[in-house]
């Protein structure tokens, strides 16, 4: 099924294989292994708000509000390097060394961040280069992770397991906000806070172990040369599945491509390819990226903020609202995720970003009127985000299935850049226009401007939109290294 031709080219049929495939334990472990990158994004940057005001104490890092804020700042600039630096390394050495490393970037920035035992300028670079680390290793899951998963995961069920693990990064921010409370309430904080940070790590020893035995992804091996590595690969996965009962139909001999694995890609080549000879394709990855990007940030970054200025909630209160808003995030890629297979991308990628941003515009106005509380405020924005949520977990599924295999990792690592550059935007304009929480009308423009810009979202969707649902990888995006096939 997998074999050499003349001239070095390999004749595959994988793509075909892993495609015909049903759902298994195999794919269950799978997701378990790779999908749990997002909880721990998730868990980590919660447990990091929750902590910020204890880190200010003077027997913790008697950290300022502005050595508090850039904690968030140093971690996301980490997963910008970590996503451009890892996603590079993705496309040329393979997902499953890189899943790994990424994994354990993280455990060491994130366990490390715990052991912060005084306040000197040393030991507060100490923590921020920790917290770098950490963002570095996140940043190189998105880009590893992503493409993994849809590489090995069969089409039928690509569009609504990718929605799902991206979707499960609020599992890990209600997981987080359940961990800062036990810690920091039920124990000494000055301890409580470091015992938050190794929450995580511990969780990553634990998938470690799951991901040392996945595979490799084969798609990956077959396309960069190593064709007998592939169909190992496949070999294992397919016996893997026949061992749980599933019975395997024969692969068409015509559903077979011929490969020629020639040099490895580099950025240039890269910005080269994806903006000339992909120029649509690129326009809506970041189209799609930047926007939902720019909406999550102007509004989980302030929602703490507008809770106590304009409706007089206790500071102590807003966590259990952020974990209802956490709750609405992690419902809609659930619920909604197998219609993105179902019903098509196109169709339900301008969906959610366009009835969330007009619901954002509605709320917009009856904020501005008056005519919200702090509970029907949280339930408007639990309706926008669980729409958004599952619109913005698709945002990385397109990202990752609309170029080819030979520049996958590097395009979700780019487009994730730039939409996070982006993102970092919205906090610094929405806490600007709320100010001294005095004036309504300036954040419900605010709110507007956000709604129109999710909703040109979808506008570029509906005109520029893949059809990718149950459809081959290599259908969607050829690959680079691709020949016609002999005879």
């Amino acid at each position: 099924m997998t074999a050499g031709t003349a001239a070095g080219a390999i004749r595959t049929a994988i793509p075909a294989r892993l495609d015909r495939l049903r759902w298994s334990p195999f794919h269950t472990r799978m997701i378990v292994g790779l999908g749990a990158a997002w909880i721990l994004d998730g868990l980590n940057i919660t447990v990091a708000s929750s902590v910020s005001a204890i880190l200010q104490q003077p027997d913790t890092l008697g950290l300022s509000s502005t050595q508090v804020g850039l904690i968030a700042t140093v971690y996301l600039v980490g997963e910008i390097v970590g996503a451009l630096v890892f996603g590079k390394m993705s496309d040329r050495l393979g997902r499953k060394r890189l899943f790994v490393v990424t994994l354990g970037v993280f455990l060491v920035g994130s366990g490390l961040s715990a052991f912060t035992f005084g306040n000197s300028t040393g030991w507060i670079i100490y923590f921020y280069a920790t917290r770098f680390i950490a963002g570095m290793g996140i940043g190189g899951e998105y880009s590893a992770i992503n493409s993994a998963i849809d590489e090995m995961m069969p089409s039928r069920y690509r569009g609504r397991v990718d929605v799902w693990v991206n979707g499960t990064y609020w599992a890990g921010s209600i997981l987080g906000t359940f961990v800062s409370l036990i810690f920091l309430n039920a124990m000494n904080p000055a301890l409580g806070w470091r015992l938050a940070f190794l929450v995580g790590p511990l969780l990553a020893v634990v998938v470690i172990l799951v991901r040392r035995n996945l595979p490799e992804s084969p798609r990956w091996l077959v396309t960069h040369g190593f064709a007998a590595e592939a169909e190992q690969a496949i070999k294992r996965i397919e016996r893997e599945v026949t061992d749980s009962g599933q019975l395997l139909s024969a692969v068409d001999p015509r559903d077979t491509m011929t490969l020629k694995p020639e040099k490895q890609y580099g950025y240039l080549t890269f910005l080269r390819l994806v903006f000339r000879q992909y120029t649509k394709r690129a326009i809506l990855a970041a189209s799609l990226m930047i926007t939902q990007s720019f909406l999550y940030n102007a509004i989980f970054f302030t929602y703490a903020i507008v809770l106590t200025q304009f409706y007089g909630v206790s500071a102590t209160k807003v966590p259990i609202y952020g974990l209802a808003f956490a709750v609405g995030n992690l419902a809609g890629p659930l619920l909604l995720g197998h219609l993105f297979d179902k019903w098509g991308r196109k169709t339900m990628i301008a969906g959610t970003y366009m009835i969330s941003a007009v619901l954002l515009a509605v709320s917009a106005w009856l904020f501005d009127a008056g005519a919200l509380t702090a509970e029907t405020q949280t339930l408007m924005w639990i309706a926008i985000f669980f729409l958004a949520s599952a619109g913005a977990s698709a945002a990385y599924l397109t990202a990752s299935e609309i170029f080819p295999i030979e520049i996958r990792a590097e395009a979700i690592a780019v487009f994730f850049a730039i939409a996070q550059v982006a993102g970092a935007i919205g906090p610094l304009f929405y806490g600007a226009l709320i100010g001294d929480g005095s004036n309504r009308g300036a954040l419900a423009v605010g709110y507007l401007i956000g709604a129109v810009i999710m909703f040109l979202g979808g506008l570029v969707e509906v005109f520029f939109g893949v059809n990718a649902e149950g459809k081959s990888l290599e259908t969607v995006a050829p690959p680079l290294t691709a020949v016609e096939a002999e005879g």
